[in-house]
C-alpha cells in the first residue's frame, strides 16, 4: 500500500475534522443559543454530524469499508450489549464516584435539565452524534490509518489516543485532554481485548458513557 497515499488521505480527513469542530465551536458559541429550542436542537446533532463528512469522503474515496475500520455485521445484539456494558461500567468507575465524594463539580457538564424530553434527547445527541462521529473518526479512520502507516497496533493505539485528547482541546481544558486522552486509550484497549466488541460497541459505551455524567448531574447537584 502507497503509504505517502495514506498519509495525505489521514492529513485530509483529520483536517477536516479540526476545522469542522472549531466552525462548530464557533457556532454553538456566538450563534446557537440565538436560535429557537427546535433550531437549536436539530443545529446541535446535524453540525456535529459534520465534523466527519471529510474522514466519511476519504473511506470512499480510498476505497475503504467499514469492515476496515473494525465494525462487523456479525452478532449485533453481543455488539450492543457489549457497549453497553463498557459505557457503566466506566462510569460506575470513572464518573459516579466524583459525585459521591462530593467532587461531582469536576464532571458538571452543565446539563440540569428538568424533564423527561431533554434525557431523551440527551441520549440521542450522545449516541447518535458525538459518540457516533468520535468513534468513527479516531477509532475507526485515524486507528486504519496510523496501524497502515506504522505497521504497529500499539502506535495506532497510543497515537490515536492523544489526537483524541487534543480534539478536546477547543472546547475544553488541558485537563480534559488528559483526560479524553486516557478515555481513548481506554476504548482502543476494550476493542481489541473483549470478545465481540467492535467500533459500534464503542459508539454506544462512549455515547451512553457522556449520557450518564448527565444523568449524575441532575442526581446530585
Amino acid at each position: 500500500m502507497n503509504k505517502k497515499k495514506v498519509l495525505v488521505e489521514t492529513i485530509l480527513g483529520i483536517g477536516w475534522s479540526v476545522l469542522a469542530l472549531w466552525g462548530v465551536v464557533c457556532f454553538n458559541r456566538y450563534v446557537l443559543m440565538n436560535l429557537p429550542l427546535l433550531s437549536r436542537m436539530m443545529f446541535s446533532i446535524v453540525l456535529y454530524l459534520c465534523i466527519a463528512v471529510g474522514p466519511l469522503l476519504v473511506m470512499v474515496l480510498a476505497g475503504d469499508t467499514l469492515t476496515d475500520y473494525l465494525f462487523s455485521g456479525e452478532k449485533i445484539g453481543a455488539q450492543i450489549l457489549i457497549g453497553m456494558g463498557i459505557g457503566a461500567v466506566m462510569s460506575l468507575v470513572l464518573t459516579l464516584p466524583l459525585f459521591l465524594t462530593g467532587h461531582g463539580e469536576w464532571s458538571d457538564n452543565g446539563k440540569h435539565y428538568e424533564f423527561l424530553w431533554q434525557f431523551l434527547y440527551e441520549i440521542v445527541y450522545c449516541v447518535g452524534a458525538v459518540a457516533l462521529v468520535e468513534e468513527f473518526i479516531f477509532r475507526g479512520f485515524l486507528y486504519r490509518k496510523l496501524h497502515v502507516l506504522s505497521g504497529s497496533r500499539p502506535v495506532a493505539i497510543l497515537v490515536s489516543s492523544f489526537a483524541f485528547g487534543w480534539f478536546h482541546i477547543l472546547g475544553g481544558t488541558i485537563v480534559q485532554v488528559a483526560v479524553t486522552s486516557l478515555l481513548g486509550l481506554v476504548f482502543c484497549l476494550a476493542r481489541h481485548r473483549l470478545k465481540n466488541c467492535t467500533t459500534l460497541s464503542l459508539i454506544i459505551g462512549h455515547g451512553l458513557y457522556d449520557f450518564l455524567i448527565t444523568v449524575w448531574v441532575n442526581v446530585f447537584l
